[in-house]
């Protein structure tokens, strides 16, 4: 054989390899990726937010926020998590991450699966998969999602305003800040349709009802949300808050849209989302059908929760889910 011809099979041998060891190191996220390594981790963390919830139910509505807050901000790596540093301000520390609380618990989840399997369950994966078991506590739909997820090592406060959507921002805007996470208009609709459960603080609807009532709100609902918001500058560490749907406040429901489409909503992106051309016939489709709703939630719940992840030997599996492992040298 030519020396030609060896080079050329040697070339052929490397490149099989090289394309082996690529995919060897970024499987990307799977089904079941703990099946080997920690099978029980779904159910482990599922008892846990069964238990959570049992105690403190609010914390459904934490666990739902933490997953927007988190892979909306350029990718799925619990840097939401991560406290702040002599280097780096957390994102919990930023204006739209006001009023977000009940971290202790995801770590409280941490612990648990540390005591079945150390060092395997990514603070990423808990975030993800606890905003699922969050979702069916409160009613809604289970989502099958993958998993693999690592954790990112940094805050990415610093672009976070470039990237999470604001309650103030115009249609327009919000819509393609989701379209840049690969997520459609009828699963933006859906998305919002979180705001069935939990609560407002008075800080982020007073300019509705100050320095006069806003008059696209509905008259009736507007001597509750006087009485909730009785201050036109609210102390934000008060208990000061209205919640989102009144009907069915601890039901991750359907009710949501008919609440807007009468008029009802408390941020503007919810007057918005009923108003706008865009997005009202998906807004009236959902109002119509809880199924639809479920639908196209889950559907954006899973492209949300697999927002640019961390696999494969990128980012690590943090000790702790508030602050990255320390490296040795």
């Amino acid at each position: 054989m030519s020396s030609r011809a060896l080079f050329f099979f040697a070339l052929l041998a490397f490149s099989a390899v090289s394309c082996f060891a690529e995919n060897e190191e970024e499987p990307g996220l799977v089904m079941d990726f703990y099946k080997d390594s920690c099978p029980q981790a779904e159910d482990v963390i599922r008892e846990q937010v069964k238990l959570l919830y049992k105690r403190h139910k609010n914390t459904a509505f934490s666990w739902l926020r933490n997953i927007f807050h988190d892979c909306a901000v350029q990718s799925c790596d619990a840097s939401l998590l991560l406290d702040s540093t002599r280097r780096s301000l957390s994102e919990k520390e930023m204006d739209r991450s006001f009023g977000m609380r009940n971290f202790r618990y995801i770590e409280e989840i941490k612990e648990a699966l540390e005591r079945e399997c150390p060092g395997v369950v990514s603070c990423s994966d808990i975030l993800v998969l606890s905003a699922r078991e969050g979702v069916v506590r409160l009613g809604g739909p289970f989502i099958p999602l993958k998993t693999g997820r690592r954790d990112g090592r940094r805050s990415r406060a610093e672009i976070l305003e470039q990237y999470l959507p604001d309650h103030n921002e115009s249609m327009s805007t919000v819509l393609e800040k989701f379209a840049d996470m690969g997520i459609d208009t009828p699963g933006l609709v859906a998305l919002l349709g979180a705001h069935s459960v939990g609560r407002t603080h008075c800080v982020k609807l007073v300019h509705r009802l100050y320095p006069e009532v806003d008059p696209q709100l509905n008259p009736d609902h507007v001597g509750h949300m006087l009485k909730k918001c009785p201050d036109a500058i609210p102390d934000p560490k008060a208990v000061q808050y209205v919640r989102n749907d009144r009907g069915t406040p601890m039901i991750f429901d359907n009710n949501y849209y008919r609440n807007i489409l009468d008029n009802k909503g408390l941020m503007m992106v919810d007057h918005q989302l009923a108003t706008d051309k865009r997005t009202k016939p998906y807004v009236k489709k959902m109002a119509k059908s809880q199924d639809y709703f479920f639908k196209e939630f889950s559907r954006a719940f899973t492209i949300l929760s697999e927002n640019n992840p961390l696999t494969g030997t990128k980012g690590e599996i943090r000790q702790q889910c508030n602050v990255a492992n320390k490296i040795h040298d």
